[in-house]
């Protein structure tokens, strides 16, 4: 099974704004699917069933407190003038806890032979391009725009079944802020 753990985005009027974004951009690629809004943590790949019964419980040990984030830019990656993925990026002291959290993650991972292939940047990808275009001046002009927050009080280790209409995503395990 294809597995990943995330934060997700729950709050209603935050991804309504975001859902605006995505068509005001008119950005010829795939928008990723409002139940599908998250940040990954760290992405695991194909694991069997028994690793993820060791993944659930190294997992259950992660104690955080909810992270309250305000989406404040629009970004992509590599770069605007060649895209992969426009995301959305969070402010300093949230973008702090995530990263935070996200280490606390992959250390309990790490024993499992898990590691990020990168560091964790948080970001919201909004969209996955296929044919690259500039985007530099789409992405200036909502550079202003309010998107809103949330509170991230869930930890949730993932399954992503890819599907020819896009990834389906299901819960295996939910881990609670105190």
């Amino acid at each position: 099974m294809r597995t990943f753990v995330a934060v997700e985005v729950s709050n209603a009027d935050t991804l309504d704004s975001i859902s605006r974004l995505q068509s005001d951009l008119q950005i010829k690629a795939s928008p990723v699917k409002r139940q599908n809004m998250h940040f990954t943590l760290l992405f695991l790949g194909e694991i069997t069933e028994e690793v993820a019964d060791s993944v659930k419980k190294a997992l259950a040990d992660i104690v955080f407190s909810p992270i309250h984030v305000r989406f404040t830019h629009v970004g992509a990656f590599p770069n605007p003038k060649f895209p992969r993925v426009v995301w959305i990026g969070i402010d300093e002291d949230s973008a702090g806890r995530l990263v935070a959290l996200a280490k606390q993650v992959e250390q309990k991972l790490h024993p499992l032979g898990f590691q990020p292939d990168k560091p964790f940047k948080p970001h919201l990808t909004i969209f996955r391009i296929k044919n690259r275009e500039d985007l530099s001046e789409k992405l200036t002009a909502s550079s202003n725009r309010s998107l809103g927050g949330d509170i991230i009080s869930e930890v949730k280790f993932k399954q992503s079944v890819l599907t020819s209409n896009g990834p389906v995503y299901s819960d295996l395990m939910v881990v609670k802020a105190k």
